[in-house]
């Protein structure tokens, strides 16, 4: 029997997937893909049978994930950004474990990642914010009660928020209990694709950009203090490469 393979595709761009990935993806016998979301031009030109499952209930992926494992076939499910991310992994993967298939995780390049590239900045800034909240608004897929935004924006922190671009009149709304309107939020459509769009603003303005934008699925909504680092001078440095700042590598 052989092993199933979760492999991260990355956000969009073909070269934004790790050299494994890559190399385990041309390696394949099988290949099942969320078509909805993985550029198809990562799975151009495979010699593996391809399956885009978009259109697939679970049943129907682990079977075939399962029956081409028990033929020997090295099977790769690839999946959008990174696999540790909103991913639907884990349901798989327990189906898989109940049936002794064996699998590896491969990790790949987050959208969260290439959002804050896009915008050309850390998401860490030196005494503004050193904690990065990943999160999403609750919509058909519930959030825990203790989870809920306006009670994660009581801590100011950097926030990137998934999958919730298409209410972002209710994202602002739980975000006020904590941000003040002036809180810079930066929206990115699409990170890494061709198509990829930025739109800026403050938290009290952004919904009706988004809105003019026409924005309604497919981006990441950043918002935080940290995210006035991509238009202007903190003034903020790191203690790391202060000539003052002693350490094992620099005396």
């Amino acid at each position: 029997m052989s092993k199933v393979y979760f492999i991260g595709a990355g956000p969009g761009d073909p070269e934004l997937m790790t050299l494994k990935g890559r190399r385990l993806l041309d390696e394949a016998q099988l290949v099942i893909f969320a078509g909805s979301l993985v550029n198809p031009e990562i799975v151009k030109g495979l010699k593996a049978e391809v399956h885009d499952s978009s259109g697939m209930s679970l049943d129907e992926i682990v079977g075939l994930m399962s029956r081409a494992a028990e033929e020997g076939r090295t099977v790769a499910r690839l999946h959008t950004g990174d696999p540790a991310f909103y991913s639907a992994i884990s349901e798989q993967i327990e189906r898989l474990r109940a049936l002794g298939i064996e699998y590896e995780v491969v990790p790949g390049v987050s959208s969260a990642g290439a959002g804050a590239a896009v915008l050309g900045q850390e998401l860490t800034i030196p005494e503004v914010s050193q904690t990065v909240v990943i999160t999403r608004l609750e919509g058909r897929t519930p959030v825990p009660e203790t989870e809920r935004l306006r009670d994660l924006a009581a801590h100011r922190a950097t926030m990137v928020i998934f999958l919730s671009v298409s209410m972002i009149e209710r994202v602002r709304d739980e975000l006020l209990h904590g941000y003040p309107p002036d809180t810079p939020v930066a929206v990115v459509e699409k990170a890494s694709w061709p198509e990829e769009r930025v739109i800026y603003g403050t938290l009290g303005e952004i919904a009706g950009a988004v809105n003019a934008a026409g924005i309604k699925k497919t981006a990441l909504i950043f918002v935080g203090e940290a995210l006035r680092a991509s238009r202007e001078a903190t003034g903020r440095e790191s203690r790391l490469y202060s000539r003052d700042f002693r350490h094992g590598y620099r005396r």
